[in-house]
């Protein structure tokens, strides 16, 4: 089995844990194939390059849901399926630990585990001349906003053509519903199941009462174009991470992307019990019973 590894070099401890990986994987058959900043640290004898991403059977993520999210925009329209290690606080992506690193692997090798598709969103950004360029894969959010200092900016959004309304905000945030737990849940949006088709757009702390999140359809295209003179220096953030600027003239369209991401799950656990977990959702042992 070919497992690429993906890992958060900022994390103090990961030599000992790809240490640990590279034993367990000898025993089970396992050929690794590591990022370039995870072969500076592996213990020899290290695995080769992850350069060819179609060859692998499974992606191994050691770090936090953020690693997982890189790893996702590596495998880009790949249906590879992809094993979060969480190495972090939350991990609410992730479905394995330090601790059940051994027993997952196996259950990898053995293919005891079940994929969990999730929606993901394709963009670009377009001219109004016609052109236009493919950005990353997104699996959690697309956000549009000012660069430089808090200002608010005005942006138009249209669904299949059809415009919305006009937004005066500091942002707009298009995501799945994996990424409803994210940025966009952290400015008001709702969360959503997994497994719904259903986009999330949410306003970031919009300039009126009269905007509210907005949940359409997954088949629907999401346009987000800046309104003059609010044009310069409004920027596209991609999960988070990664990013671009968004020139006059110019729109972000949304769709939802050919391939689901898919992710790992190991045991019964399922999202609600995830939810309780990371989010401490109902969460009221604070209250004493009377």
């Amino acid at each position: 089995m070919n497992v690429g590894v993906v890992g958060n070099a900022n994390y103090r401890d990961l030599g000992t844990v790809l240490a640990q990986l590279g034993r367990s994987g000898a025993k089970l058959g396992v050929t690794f194939f590591a990022e370039p900043d995870l072969l500076k640290i592996w213990p020899d004898p290290a695995p080769g390059a992850l350069s060819d991403p179609g060859r692998l059977d499974c992606l191994l993520t050691l770090g936090g849901d953020g690693t997982l999210l890189r790893g996702a925009r590596l495998l880009s329209a790949s249906r590879t399926p992809i094993l979060g290690v969480n190495l972090g606080r939350v991990g609410f992506l992730t479905t394995a630990s330090i601790q059940s690193l051994d027993w997952a692997l196996d259950a990898l090798v053995r293919r005891a585990y079940a994929t969990e598709p999730r929606l993901a969103l394709a963009s670009r950004i377009e001219q109004k001349q016609g052109a236009s360029r493919d950005e990353p894969l997104i699996l959690n959010d697309v956000a549009v906003h000012k660069g430089g200092v808090a200002r608010v900016v005005r942006l138009r959004v249209s669904v299949d053509g059809d415009e919305v309304g006009q937004y005066s905000a500091d942002g707009i945030i298009v995501s799945t519903p994996t990424g409803s737990t994210a940025y966009s849940m952290s400015a008001g949006g709702p969360i959503v199941v997994p497994g719904v088709d259903a986009i999330v757009v949410t306003a970031i702390c919009p300039h009126t009462l009269a905007v509210r999140p907005l949940v359409v359809p997954s088949n629907c295209a999401v346009t987000v174009e800046p309104i003059p003179p609010w044009t310069d220096d409004v920027l596209v953030s991609y999960d988070g991470q990664v990013g671009t600027t968004i020139r006059p003239g110019e729109r972000l369209v949304v769709k939802r992307a050919e391939q689901p991401v898919l992710l790992v799950r190991l045991g019964p656990e399922g999202f609600f019990a995830r939810m309780r977990k990371k989010l401490q959702w109902g969460d009221l042992s604070d209250r004493e019973r009377r």
